[in-house]
């Protein structure tokens, strides 16, 4: 097990349903996309989780949702101010050059996404996807990107693709052969969208991938 250090919690707001940002002060520096273990306890592994604020910000942020079948994220939600969690040092490869790029994205998988977004990055395109639009968190924030593409799947309005994030992709005539598309999401969207840009043309390696369990 990597080895963790105690900081104190600073917020843990609910966001949106079952869904929470968690902060603390920041006390090291990591790269947006980054990804950091955290555990309530020192004898329990860490779990997993993409950094969402950038690294100028005082304060890390943390996006999680409650996992009805989870061990820690039940915990994590009855956390509140001044209360200690243990973290691991950042790491991770799902970073951005700033290189032509679509970042793709769907639940807790636009964390990584929104560290670079508030640290000045910008994909050509993004496209975020969810059941319904407070599915999308950060979707204020991102609105100010040139080409926002808010996919719902049970909800419907202006300025939304009514339907998943995959039927968007799939009625695109053609993409961008010359780009980096970036994807962040559960197994079965990465492995889905992967498939789905293969078949469109998009080499194997112009695709790089972050899986959230």
């Amino acid at each position: 097990m990597q080895p963790v250090s105690p900081v104190l919690i600073s917020d843990n707001q609910e966001i949106g349903n079952q869904a929470f940002l968690l902060k603390f002060k920041r006390t090291f520096t990591f790269k947006p996309g980054q990804i950091i273990g955290i555990t309530t306890q020192k004898d329990i592994a860490p779990r997993l989780y993409s950094i969402c604020s950038s690294p100028d910000e005082t304060y890390i942020s943390i996006l999680y949702t409650i996992k009805d079948d989870g061990i820690l994220t039940p915990q994590l939600a009855g956390l509140k101010e001044g209360d200690r969690i243990h973290i691991t040092h950042p790491q991770g490869k799902f970073t951005f050059s700033g290189e032509p790029a679509w970042w793709i994205a769907t639940g807790t998988g636009i964390a990584p996404f929104y560290s670079m977004f508030r640290s000045g990055q910008k994909p050509l395109k993004l496209i975020h996807g969810g059941r319904i639009l407070t599915d999308l968190y950060f979707h204020q924030q991102f609105n100010a990107l040139p080409d926002y593409i808010k996919c719902c799947s049970q909800d419907s309005g202006e300025s939304i693709f009514a339907g998943r994030l995959t039927s968007y992709l799939d009625g695109l005539d053609t993409l961008p052969p010359n780009i980096n598309y970036y994807l962040c999401g559960s197994a079965e969207m990465v492995v889905d969208v992967r498939n789905l840009l293969i078949k469109k043309g998009v080499e194997y390696h112009q695709i790089i991938t972050e899986i959230y369990f």
